[in-house]
């Protein structure tokens, strides 16, 4: 249990998530101590994804993982309560290791679907992913932002750079 609590010490840092011009835009930057290779990889790998994706606490079943133009995703999180939540999109652009282009819709509220580009930026051993995400208005993007999308994308984040470390401690 020490082990973990040191891990998630060193992992914890700061994620920048703001507010971008066009006003339909939150973007989010994090740059993670691991090859960029690996940050992709631990990105589209549907095996990786329920050890990091979505706050603790909550589990995640990857329902489809299509990793290429035109492949779908669908991804289920479960709460403590026994609560589902699905998300769901389709890739559009999937360039290794450097690009992710994605639609992501919350199954609780149809029909509010956002474009999601993720980069992944070598910084010399180091990775600078940004995602922007694109609302279809103004009022989707302070929607989503009043569910604790930026407690959920930070504490998500974290879990993220934990996961990596282990990778790179070989404890995966």
């Amino acid at each position: 249990m020490r082990k973990k609590r040191n891990v998630r010490a060193k992992v914890r840092k700061k994620s920048k998530i703001k507010r971008a011009r066009p006003k339909r835009e939150l973007v989010i930057m994090r740059v993670f101590d691991a090859p960029r290779e690996l940050v992709f990889k631990t990105h589209t790998d549907p095996a990786l994804i329920p050890r990091w994706w979505g706050p603790r606490g909550f589990t995640t079943t990857v329902d489809k993982m299509e990793v290429r133009p035109g492949g779908v995703w669908r991804f289920v999180q479960r709460g403590q309560d026994g609560k589902e939540y699905a998300f769901n999109g389709v890739y559009r652009e999937v360039v290794p290791p450097e690009r992710l282009v994605q639609t992501f819709e919350f199954e609780g509220m149809p029909g509010h679907v956002l474009l999601q580009t993720a980069t992944f930026e070598d910084q010399g051993g180091k990775t600078k992913l940004t995602t922007t995400a694109l609302f279809q208005s103004v009022e989707d993007r302070d929607g989503m932002l009043k569910t604790g999308m930026k407690e959920g994308a930070t504490e998500t984040l974290d879990r993220f750079a934990e996961l990596l470390e282990h990778q790179k401690e070989g404890r995966l």
